[in-house]
This record gives C-alpha cells, structure tokens and sequence, in this order.
C-alpha cells in the first residue's frame, strides 16, 4: 500500500474559525472595518508595537499602500532584492516607479545591506527589505543608510509574522512594514494583509489611502461633519469573514509556532551530519534573530542535483518545491526594473534552493519519512544505488 502524499503546504485551523464567521454574519456587518477587523488590528499592534495596523486585502495590498505613502511615481526608484516574490518589484512598478534590483547575502538570502547605498540615486524614494524565510534583516544598517538619504524604510514581512530581529517585531521597526495572511503564510485568512505604520505622522494619511482616498475614518470619530474624496487611494480593507478567520488564527499563533518550530528543528538536527559531508546546506539563522519557521529549505551543491531531489520526493509522495526564478531574469522585470551591480549570488542560491513540506498538521512520522527520502538521496551509496535502477 502506497504512503500517504505529503503536501509541501496546509493550512491549520484552530478549531474557532467557524464560530467566529458566524459571529460575523450574526453582527451584520461582514464588508471591511468591522469589530473582527478591530480586534485583529489590535493584536497586530500590541504585538508589533506599530502606531496603526490597517488590515488590508491581502500583503500586496499593504505594500501598494506603502508605495503610495512614500510617493512613489514615475521614475522615481526603490531599493530592493532581486530573490522575492512579485510584489514587492509590481507595487513600485504599478505607479510608474523602478524596482533597483540589487543582491543578497549568501548566509539569509535577504538583501544584502552593504549594496543598498551605492544604489542609491537622486531618484530614490524607499528601500524595501525582504525578510526571507522569517529571517530579520540587518534593519539597523538599513535604517542608517536610510536615514543619510532622506528614504523611507518599507519591511516586506510577508513571511515574518511572530518574528523578530534584536528583541523588535519584523514589521515594526522601518517606517511601514507589510505583512501577508495568504493561505501559505504562519497565520492565514486565505487571502489577507496589513500595514503596519510605525511612525504616527504617516496614520492620518495611511488611513485615507486605505478607505478609496476619502477620510471616512475620521468622519467615523467625529473629527468632520462629512467625508469626501481628498487623495488617491484604492479599496483595500479585508473583510469581516476574513477577520473571523483570522482572529481564530492570532489566538492560536503562539502554538502554531512551537509546532512549527519543532518541526523546523527536527529537520535541521538530522540534516547536521549531510552539511558537514558537503552534500548540502542548511538555513543559517545569525545572532538576534528569532525567527518563526516559516519554512526549511535545503541548498544542494547545483541545479541538476535540486531538481533530482524534487524528483525523487515527488515519486514517493512528497511534495518539496523551489522557490523564486529572480524577478530581474523574469520578463516584468527586464521591462520595469533594473539591476544594480552584480546579482551572482541571487542567480546561484535560487538555482539549487528546495523547500520541504512544513506545516503544523504534520506528524513526526510524516517529518521523518520526509528526512529519510532526503537523506537517501544525497547520501552518495545510496544515490549509486538509485541511479542502477
């Protein structure tokens, strides 16, 4: 009888999903900006410690948002990875700005904050952080060269939800910060986001860009008689049932992350002696950084043997996957961005990098099954044996 399959991704309900939608429902208000969007938006800032969290459609949203605050419009320019999802490159490309691509470091895979200030121009209006795989990034010396120019600090925490770099939240330390609840996130509404605005003179206007250009928000709190149009803006408030859904998960997302984690650490004990023989390379997760597990990913020695491991875990009912093709190689990005120096370590980490399954539902023996699969075949006999069959 063949093993069960193996998902790379699941998502995990707490057990107060369906009872929090029905409350929703019974309130009679599931549009945007209900008590359920309230109670999320308050634990996002007691646990960020950001001034306004404005939960939004999904994580695209928040950063589209944050293009707008920074004024970003034609020609204008915007520091960032290469190695990221399209988002972060389409919400400064969407407003006529250019996404400067610019490498990463080959310890995180997060961009690399020694390249940031020679790719800085007299057109440049933000610089935006990814912190990949829930790994912080090295904010500080960001921040510094932020600060030298005039720039606005953006964090693409899509991935780093219960995750924090030198004791502070990813997400709250840069002026905004972005976050993603994608079914494939940590936390999950299916389809959510959020700004998080940590510098309080950007809250007024952060929330007009979120409610279509209009202060409604204020017209809420008494503060004008009537609201109007007063900027461009766009709806990006998420929805009531979202924010059911949601909140279910916040309540959860402490035990969410132990499981997560032991599984983390499970994979990175017995792929120890594998990475001292050479033959691949675990995550490396620096001094400071607390991360949240969001994934366990693997680097083998090329791109041949990555997708013979992919492979290989597929015919046994494992699903494991790449990840990004690097957005100055796509063909968007050919058309809008541009790159910044040499991106050579984007190009060779994203060529050999394997994500394992990793979610909270896994069982050890599915967390152990997955380990051997590997193991068998990069161990060398067992790769000799493979290969005569």
């Amino acid at each position: 009888m063949a093993a069960p399959h193996i998902p790379f991704n699941r998502a995990s309900p707490t057990g107060a999903e369906h009872r929090y939608i029905g409350e929703a429902i019974a309130n009679g208000h599931i549009s945007g900006n209900g008590p359920f969007v309230a109670r999320c938006a308050a634990w996002l800032e007691r646990r960020t410690g950001c001034s306004r969290a404005l939960l939004t459609h999904s994580g695209t949203g928040a950063l589209e948002m944050a293009m707008f605050l920074a004024d970003v419009g034609p020609g204008d320019e915007v520091v960032m990875p290469s190695f990221t999802f399209v988002s972060t490159a389409s919400c400064v490309a969407v407003r006529g700005g250019i996404p400067v691509f610019v490498d990463v470091r080959p310890d995180t895979l997060n961009m690399d904050e020694t390249l940031i200030e020679d790719a800085v121009t007299p057109r440049t209006k933000a610089v935006l952080p990814v912190h990949y795989a829930g790994v912080g990034c090295e904010m500080e010396s960001i921040l510094a060269v932020a600060d030298r120019h005039d720039l606005m600090v953006v964090e693409d925490a899509a991935q780093g939800i219960m995750a924090s770099k030198d004791g502070r939240e990813l997400g709250g330390i840069g002026h905004l910060g972005a976050v993603s609840f994608h079914e494939t996130k940590n936390v999950t509404s299916g389809e959510g986001g959020a700004l998080l605005v940590n510098d309080p003179k950007w809250v007024e206007r952060a929330e007009i860009i979120h409610e279509k250009g209009t202060n409604r928000q204020a017209f809420f709190r008494g503060q004008v008689d009537k609201y109007t149009w007063v900027e461009l803006g766009s709806s990006y408030p998420m929805s009531e049932i979202n924010a059911a859904f949601l909140f279910a998960q916040f309540e959860g997302a402490e035990a969410i992350t132990r499981r997560r984690l032991a599984i983390w650490e499970s994979y990175h004990a017995a792929f120890a002696t594998d990475e001292d023989a050479g033959r691949l390379r675990r995550p490396i997760v620096p001094d400071g950084v607390s991360h949240n597990a969001h994934m366990y990913y693997l680097l083998l020695p090329d791109t041949e043997r990555r997708d013979g491991l992919i492979q290989h875990l597929r015919d046994r009912g494992i699903s494991a996957v790449f990840h990004y093709v690097p957005l100055h190689s796509s063909p968007a990005g050919l058309r809008y961005g541009r790159v910044h120096g040499d991106l050579a370590t984007t190009d060779d980490m994203s060529s050999r990098l394997v994500r394992l399954p990793l979610w909270v539902g896994m069982s050890d023996s599915m967390v152990e099954r997955v380990i051997d699969c590997v193991q068998a075949f990069v161990a060398p006999a067992a790769r000799a044996e493979l290969s005569e069959r």
